[in-house]
């Protein structure tokens, strides 16, 4: 069984990929996943907050709309409530990649352009294989039109991609008018992959103190339906490497993500909760598949079931929508 897999360039044992996650934040927790099996690891996100929060051009996208409500601009951590400076994340990197043999990929998390550019050549310099960059940004202002968002994030790529040799990896959520025309726009700034998608994580209310408080719930399996959804649509449509992150929790996951079109599938949340070694159980849930379904290699398997190569590419248009809504059945 074939389970090789290539992502960003970097040859891979297979396509489990450990994504950016508390592991990461310690040596100890590199060598923990390296250990448990992820065939590549994605570092603890460096935030743009961290390195530019002062920054003029960075003042005016957290803002928007949050003039009248002051209590909202202390809802950003302080410089020191950050787990990692920008300082001990090079210092981080530097060292796992001393003791580290599979790939590392350095992550960057932000939305303009600002000071952390250089931090992509410093993560560069310090030996990251890799480079993702998180794009997460809510607009709330009625001002700011689909279209500037967009053109900020993609001015923000090819800033990032043209101050970097290494390859970089475009990081997004899925709130977008036309994903598929924003992935042709990705290509065309010289990334080399796409990892879909982010997680949306909403603020909750407490009705006790009558206060906006963050949540955190890990991922479910079912969250990997949409991942599918564009992995299969942009698979062979656009030229980028795709990524599936968000929902792989078995090797049945891991099985769709491939099928899909994916090059890696990405997993944080089952190993929060399971431990690193839930690679090797993942791993071996997939080879199962493969050999069930008579696939000799990853390769193989790769897009099979994507929009250009399944019987009923509508599936994935609207045509699913009005089949999902008509198979309902009242009970008597």
């Amino acid at each position: 069984m074939d389970l090789r897999t290539t992502y960003l360039g970097l040859e891979l044992a297979h396509p489990l990929v450990a994504s950016a996650s508390p592991y990461t934040e310690k040596l100890e927790g590199f060598l923990r996943l390296e250990d448990g099996g992820a065939a590549a690891i994605v570092m603890h996100s460096l935030f743009e907050e961290q390195v530019t929060l002062e920054e003029e051009m960075l003042d005016h996208y957290l803002h928007y709309g949050h003039e009248s409500y002051a209590e909202a601009l202390s809802y950003f951590p302080r410089a020191h409530e950050y787990r990692l400076t920008p300082e001990r994340h090079l210092d981080l990197l530097a060292r796992a990649k001393e003791r580290v043999s599979v790939p590392i990929i350095a992550s960057l998390n932000g939305v303009s352009r600002g000071g952390w550019v250089e931090y992509a050549r410093l993560f560069q310099e310090a030996g990251a294989d890799a480079l993702e960059l998180n794009l997460y940004y809510i607009p709330t202002d009625p001002a700011l039109s689909g279209a500037e968002v967009e053109a900020m994030y993609l001015d923000t790529i090819r800033a990032v991609v043209e101050s970097v040799a290494i390859p970089v990896a475009v990081k997004v959520g899925h709130a977008f008018t036309a994903f598929a025309h924003f992935a042709k726009g990705v290509e065309a700034t010289g990334a080399k992959a796409l990892v879909l998608f982010n997680r949306f994580y909403q603020p909750d209310f407490d009705l006790e103190t009558l206060s906006v408080v963050p949540t955190l719930t890990l991922s479910r399996p079912y969250e990997v339906l949409l991942r599918l959804h564009w992995v299969a649509l942009l698979y062979g449509r656009v030229n980028l490497e795709l990524a599936l992150t968000g929902g792989v929790h078995s090797g049945k996951e891991a099985a769709k993500a491939l099928l899909a079109g994916a090059q890696v599938a990405m997993m944080t949340s089952a190993i929060l909760e399971k431990g690193p070694r839930h690679f090797q159980t993942v791993l071996a849930e997939l080879e199962a598949i493969m050999e069930e379904k008579g696939y000799g290699s990853v390769a193989e398997m790769r897009g099979a079931m994507s929009y250009g190569r399944v019987a009923e590419p509508a599936a994935f248009e609207r045509a699913n929508y009005l089949k999902v809504l008509g198979s309902y059945r009242l009970l008597p």
